[in-house]
Parts: structure tokens; C-alpha cells; sequence
């Protein structure tokens, strides 16, 4: 593998198709960890792949109204991995997941790669796509010798909130600077009232977030997430 001239840019192009990106490069010095090949071999970067925004919505629902299982139980895994396989074939990288073993640091990587810091929902939030991003994968690649840019320190967006919205938001106080009840909002999008709020609308604390709005998922993105919670009956 190699990271020949210009790969950020062919990577971009391959992966517009799809309503994908790069979102940002993480290198590994000599005496950093960094992780392993198959072969053994330590890489000397990651890619992140990602998702801004509903710009991948389109081309990932398409791709599902033609699967006769609808892609299967974890549809958007399925279809990211079919996306960015081939695409880490084509540019020359091995290709790997969040939610694949040996599992790798992902949110560590972004903290790194772009300069994140989280939110009180545990989200990363982005200075400027705010709530609305995620990631979806990662390239390796064993030998790198491109130049990037080392990201640019911007303050953090939620020191910056005084007002806060998303934790006086949730309908069941399941957010506090400190903590976030998980049972509690679990059992709360199961009811009624959740099912009629949140799990059509999307989550009312991060839609609640006034960084990065116009990045803001459509509907269907939104109750598609939503679904893919695993609730208590």
C-alpha cells in the first residue's frame, strides 16, 4: 500500500458518489502505536471516512429499495462496508470499521484528526456540521508520504453555548453536564409519548443543538436512526 501524490483527492472523488468523505488523516509516528496490518506490519496513517449532513441519505436509500431483505439488520454497516471496501481496493488501503473487531479508536482518532471535542450528548460535535456527522469507516495505509494539514485549534462550540438548550431539552432530563441516563431515555422513547416525539422527529436534544443546522438529517435519515435503537419492550 502507498499514499501516493494527490490520494486525499482521489479518495474525495471516489467516495462523492456515494454522499461520503474524507474526514481528516491521522499519522503515526515510529514510537506511537499504531495498528496493525494482518501481516503484522504497523500502518503509518488512517483516513477517516464519514458521513456529513444527509448527503449520503439519498444514494444509501436507493441502494436499499433494491435489496430484497431491505439490507438486512444493520443495513447502513452493510452498505458502508460494500461502499468503502471497494473504494480502499481501488486507491490501495485496507479498509476498517467501528463496528468490527479488533475494534480501533475512532473517536479518538477524530478527536486527533480534526480537532473534536465531545458534546454533552457524548456526539463529537464539528465547529461547523455541529451534531449532524458521523463516521463510517477508516483506510490504512502501510506507507504514507503525503503532506497534510495539521488541524487548525478552534474553540470548542459548546463553551462558546451559554444558553445550552440540549440539556434543557429532553423531555425526560436524561442529560446533565456530568451524565447521561441512558436507562431513563431508553424507557422514555419506548412509551407513548416517545414514540410520537423523538423516534418521528429525532432526538429533541440534539435537534435542540444550534451549531450546524442547515446539516441537520432530513426526516427519514432521522427516524431510520432512530428505528435502529434496540428499545425495551
Amino acid at each position: 500500500m502507498s499514499g501516493p501524490s494527490g490520494v486525499l483527492g482521489r479518495l474525495d472523488a471516489a467516495l462523492a458518489a456515494f454522499g461520503l468523505s474524507s474526514r481528516g488523516v491521522v499519522r503515526f509516528g515510529e514510537q506511537e502505536a499504531a495498528p496493525r496490518l494482518t501481516d503484522g506490519r504497523s500502518v503509518t496513517a488512517v483516513v477517516l471516512i464519514g458521513v456529513v449532513g444527509g448527503a449520503m441519505w439519498p444514494v444509501f436509500d436507493a441502494w436499499r429499495a433494491t435489496q430484497v431483505d431491505r439490507g438486512g439488520s444493520d443495513p447502513l454497516d452493510r452498505w458502508s462496508k460494500i461502499v468503502i471496501d471497494g473504494v480502499a481496493q481501488e486507491i490501495g488501503a485496507v479498509a476498517c470499521y467501528p463496528s468490527d473487531a479488533p475494534y480501533q479508536p475512532f473517536q479518538a482518532w477524530a478527536m486527533k484528526a480534526e480537532g473534536l471535542k465531545a458534546s454533552p450528548l457524548g456526539i463529537l460535535i464539528h465547529p461547523r456540521y455541529g451534531l449532524w456527522h458521523s463516521y463510517r469507516g477508516a483506510l490504512l495505509f502501510r506507507d504514507w508520504d503525503e503532506e497534510v494539514e495539521t488541524p487548525v485549534a478552534v474553540a470548542h462550540p459548546c463553551d462558546r453555548c451559554l444558553k445550552k438548550p440540549c440539556l434543557s431539552s429532553c423531555p425526560v432530563d436524561a442529560i446533565t453536564p456530568s451524565a447521561f441516563d441512558v436507562t431513563g431515555c431508553r424507557q422514555h422513547l419506548a412509551g407513548p409519548v416517545g414514540q410520537r416525539g423523538c423516534m418521528i422527529s429525532g432526538c429533541m436534544a440534539r435537534n435542540a443543538c444550534p451549531v450546524g443546522t442547515e446539516y441537520r438529517y432530513p426526516p427519514d435519515q432521522l427516524r431510520f436512526h432512530m428505528r435502529a435503537l434496540k428499545l425495551p419492550t
